[in-house]
């Protein structure tokens, strides 16, 4: 696309998370460090992970990224919600890297482009590009995989904006069918329930965090038409299910779950957050 800059700038870097390099690989370490996981059985083929600040999420997005701790990928695929309006259901970079303060990440171009392709033969829906755009849920786990992975990746990034079950679905199984050949990892990005007291949100949350434990993407998004809970990013997580279903994974684990409270004190407006691991058989 002419004019746009091939390094996407980070718009939320000493806001949302902290700018200076070498404090940001430091907290990154720490919170991975800190996150003392259950016995896992099988290889990870995806983590779901929240994305506020990390002043506010970071502990519990630690668990995710522990999980993820020394490996390595040639590609990662972050899947998240885009909380701004935009006409467009599903949408991607235009740029060829994100910016962070740990490094420019590429963008997997030619993934993109199979992605966008598959889509639109299959659905009639357009993968659109987007420059400049400012959301966070995608950015905000990317220094989180810089200090966890070891060595260099591609991201292919996705932002949803639709709700219609067979397009997350078939964006999931596309998604699927683009990785396959190569050693890929999904990472969707979803907070919990918003500003509900304590209480409630706790028995929002586990009913969500049930709706995904079970590892059925139709059942994530029941969840919330129903009241049964809520997640910002429950369509992205819905499209990441199903594309691990497809990559192989065979079940989830709930790794952890916090809310805003805990850092704030304030329990009487809350966010929640949660961490789970998708595995398939090693």
């Amino acid at each position: 696309m002419a004019g746009i800059s091939d390094i996407r700038p980070s718009p939320i870097a000493g806001m949302w998370y902290t700018a200076d390099p070498n404090r940001l690989a430091k907290e990154m370490d720490e919170y991975i460090a800190a996150a003392h996981l259950p016995q896992l059985e099988g290889e990870v083929v995806g983590v779901i992970a929240p994305h506020a600040g990390h002043r506010y999420s970071g502990a519990t997005a630690g668990y995710a990224f522990r999980t993820l701790k020394g490996a390595a990928f040639d590609v990662v695929a972050v899947i998240a919600p885009l909380h701004g309006y935009h006409p467009a259901g599903l949408l991607t970079s235009a740029h060829r890297f994100y910016s962070t303060p740990l490094g420019n990440i590429p963008v997997a171009s030619d993934l993109v482009d199979n992605l966008a392709r598959l889509l639109l033969d299959r659905t009639g829906v357009e993968l659109t590009p987007v420059a400049n755009d400012g959301e966070h849920s995608l950015e905000i786990e990317l220094p989180f995989l810089q200090r966890a992975l070891t060595g260099s990746f591609d991201l292919l990034p996705i932002m949803v904006r639709t709700q219609a079950p067979a397009v997350l679905e078939a964006l999931g199984k596309a998604l699927a069918e683009v990785l396959k050949p190569r050693k890929a990892l999904l990472v969707a990005s979803t907070d919990l329930s918003h500003f509900y007291p304590e209480m409630v949100a706790r028995r929002l949350d586990a009913g969500m965090l049930e709706a995904i434990e079970i590892f059925e993407p139709d059942m994530v998004l029941e969840a919330e038409s129903t009241g049964k809970g809520y997640a910002c990013g429950a369509p992205a997580v819905a499209a990441a299910m199903w594309a691990g279903r497809e990559l192989g994974a065979k079940r989830v684990q709930v790794l952890h779950h916090s809310t805003s409270g805990d850092e704030t004190g304030d329990r009487s407006q809350v966010v929640g957050y949660g961490a789970a691991v998708m595995l398939k058989d090693a």
